[in-house]
Parts: C-alpha cells; sequence; structure tokens
C-alpha cells in the first residue's frame, strides 16, 4: 500500500506539472548500493508529441534518456520509490519538497517555499547547461554526437559540451542584434557542420528569427554530407556550398564566423566581414605563423622570443590583439574570450566584433596604438592592414 506522503509527494507532481511549474524532480539515495544506476533525474519537456516527462537515467559511466507521457512517468516514480530509491526532491518554481523514506520503513515529506530569486537563478542555469538538446534532434544523431536512442555518447560529450558552450557564448551578442530580420549568417570553413547547425537550430527555433545560413567549405563531400543532413532535419535555409573564405560567391552578410581557420585565412575572413559591413563578426584563430615570422625585436622583449615556444605564445597574444584593435579601428566593438577550456580543445581563444558607431578621434587613436604596438614588436604590417590597404578600407 503507498504510504501517504508518497501520494502527497505524487499529488504535489501532478499538480506541478499540470500547471507547468516543474523545474527539476530526482530520485536518490539508491536502495541496492550495487546497482550502477545512481540517480534518475526528471524534468517535464514540449515535444511535437505534447507535453511529457523527460527520464534521464544516470548510471556510473553513461547516461540514458527517454520520455514518458504524464500518467506513466508519475507511475515510473511511484515504482522507483517503492523499489529503487529512497528519497526524492522536487523543485518547483513555487516551492521546494524534500522526501526521504526513513530506517524505520516511515515517509517523510519536507516543504519550503521556493523564492522568485531561487527560481529564476535554477532556470537560467539550467537552460544555459543545455541550449542544445539531444532529444530527437537529427542532426546531433546524424553527426555522430547521440545514438538511436538520442543519448550523447561517450566519446563526443566533449564535442557536445563545446557545441553548447559555443550557443551560450554567442547568445547574449545574437539577442543584441539591431537588425534581427531576415539575417543572412556565413560560417566559412564550416567544415563537417558541427557549430553550424546548431547555431541555425538556436537561431530557427528558439529564437525564432528568420534566417538564411550558409555553410562555406571547400571539401566537396563535408559539403555534400552537411547538405544531406539538413535535409534530412527539415533545415529548409542552411544551406552548404563548396568554397573559399575568399571567393565564395555570397549576398549581403550580417553575421560572418570564422572558427579554427588557419593563420592569415583568419585575417581573410575578418577583413570579408569587414568589407560586408557585417554586424557581427566571430572568429576562433589557429595558427598564428605570420607575426611570428615577422617579429624583429631589438629591445628588451628580445629575452622573450629568444626562446621559441614563448616567441610561439607572444605571437599568438600579439597576434590577436591586432586583429581585435584593427577591427575596432573599423568600427567594431571587440571582445577576446576563451571560447571552450583547454582540456577540450588546444584553441581556445574567440574574437567577437560588433558593428557600433566610432568617432574619427577614436579610430585615429586605435590606429596610433597599433602603430605603437607593432613597433615594439619590429612588425611592418599586420597581415590583416593589408587586406584592408589594398582594397583603401
Amino acid at each position: 500500500m503507498i504510504h501517504i506522503n508518497t501520494k502527497k509527494l505524487l499529488e504535489k507532481l501532478q499538480l506541478s506539472v499540470e500547471n507547468k511549474e516543474l523545474i527539476k524532480f530526482q530520485l536518490t539515495g539508491k536502495r541496492n548500493k550495487l546497482s550502477e544506476l545512481k540517480k534518475v533525474i526528471i524534468s517535464a519537456v514540449e515535444i511535437k508529441k505534447g507535453y511529457c516527462l523527460n527520464f534521464v537515467y544516470r548510471y556510473n559511466t553513461k547516461d540514458i534518456t527517454k520520455n514518458f507521457d504524464i500518467e506513466e512517468g508519475i507511475k515510473l516514480i511511484e515504482n522507483a520509490l517503492e523499489i529503487d530509491f529512497l528519497n526524492a526532491e522536487m523543485i518547483s518554481s513555487k516551492e521546494n519538497v524534500n522526501f526521504y523514506i526513513l530506517p524505520n520503513g516511515k515517509a517523510q515529506l519536507k516543504m519550503t517555499l521556493t523564492s522568485a530569486t531561487q527560481s529564476s537563478t535554477f532556470i537560467h542555469n539550467k537552460i544555459k547547461d543545455r541550449l542544445i538538446e539531444p532529444f530527437e534532434n537529427i542532426y546531433l544523431r546524424e553527426l555522430g554526437i547521440t545514438n538511436a536512442n538520442w543519448e550523447i555518447r561517450r566519446e563526443m560529450s566533449d564535442k557536445y559540451k563545446q557545441i553548447n558552450k559555443y550557443i551560450e557564448l554567442l547568445a547574449p551578442y545574437l539577442n543584441e542584434l539591431d537588425n534581427k530580420n531576415n539575417l543572412h549568417i556565413a560560417d566559412m570553413g564550416s567544415g563537417k557542420g558541427y557549430l553550424t547547425f546548431a547555431l541555425y537550430e538556436y537561431l530557427t527555433n528558439k529564437l525564432k528569427l528568420n534566417n538564411k545560413t550558409t555553410g562555406v567549405e571547400y571539401r566537396e563531400d563535408l559539403v555534400n554530407i552537411c547538405n544531406s543532413i539538413a535535409q534530412k532535419a527539415n533545415f529548409e535555409n542552411l544551406n552548404f556550398v563548396k568554397g573559399t573564405i575568399e571567393k565564395a560567391e555570397l549576398e549581403h552578410i550580417d553575421i560572418l564566423i570564422a572558427l579554427h581557420a588557419c593563420d592569415t585565412a583568419t585575417d581573410d575572413a575578418i577583413f570579408r566581414g569587414i568589407k560586408s559591413d557585417a554586424e557581427l563578426i566571430v572568429c576562433a584563430p589557429c595558427c598564428h605563423k605570420q607575426i611570428r615570422n615577422a617579429f624583429n625585436v631589438t629591445n628588451v622583449l628580445s629575452n622573450i622570443t629568444k626562446f621559441g615556444i614563448l616567441k610561439e605564445r607572444q605571437a599568438e597574444i600579439v597576434t590577436d590583439t591586432l586583429r581585435a584593435m584593427i577591427m575596432e579601428a573599423n568600427g567594431y566593438k571587440t571582445n577576446v574570450f576563451e571560447f571552450i577550456a583547454l582540456e577540450h580543445t588546444p584553441k581556445n581563444v574567440m574574437i567577437v566584433g560588433k558593428k557600433n558607431k566610432k568617432s574619427e578621434i577614436e579610430k585615429k587613436q586605435i590606429q596610433e596604438n597599433i602603430t605603437e604596438l607593432k613597433k615594439l614588436f619590429g612588425i611592418e604590417k599586420h597581415y590583416l592592414e593589408i587586406l584592408l590597404e589594398c582594397n583603401n578600407m
């Protein structure tokens, strides 16, 4: 016979789900200490089939995600409290409920009201953790990030984290766009399209923005694969074309992206963004040979550049600093930050430039600072400067 406090817990869960107030429900305190199932995390989600309960079964080495309709899901929770778990916690927008089965077999229920601040913080963190959901996400399956059951494959967990981190970093800039109608996004050197697909999905399905996204990739086999996946995912306005950063024929670009474009290819991308008057330019540079070879240091900094590894690291810093400054001199407000932690990839710097108005005096001062920095390292020209000067910009 179901305990009265268990019944109260399930009634509260039912009501919370019906009112769309549930934030999180989890089962912990496994009865069988040898069981590999550590906990079950439940949330309410809305999919094509309707409102349902999403169960994440957390094992020692993997997560398994399944969806159940409300009635079936609550019955599964009831069974789990009888057989598998001793504790439960429910967090809703109105209250927190903690449930414990004591050693004497009695069930205890503790309830506290949820403050508005706690609720909004939890929701914010929950959303931030997973802006790209794996369940029924066709492109993630086709790219091998999830398996046939929509579970993140263990060997692809870092890539999945990178995708979510990428969208998390871009989200504030996307929300602040001046023009949000009929956007054209160009992803230069899109490769296998992991981040291209994620951005298109976020813009289209989450932000509900009308956009056309073009992935530009030189390898024709990858272009064909990505176009096939886009069709399977019903991403009508996502297209991949064969081409290079410099020569790809594209209409006006609102957002230009170039991730891990090698050496001066990053400068080609930034130049194309500036030339197109793109509102947002996003780059994650890779390799920095041009400036490293251009160093001619005759001052005290020569003590750094005489060591190969330190010279290489200094070249990376100087290269990306000059890129950010040159973008600012051409009317962009720039930011440079960590893209994703070093344990996931060594290519971890992102440069973002958002179009804004700068006075001629401000631009002149920035240009003077660029000149001084180049002088300090004995640099004649940054490749991005050469591109801009050749086009009289």
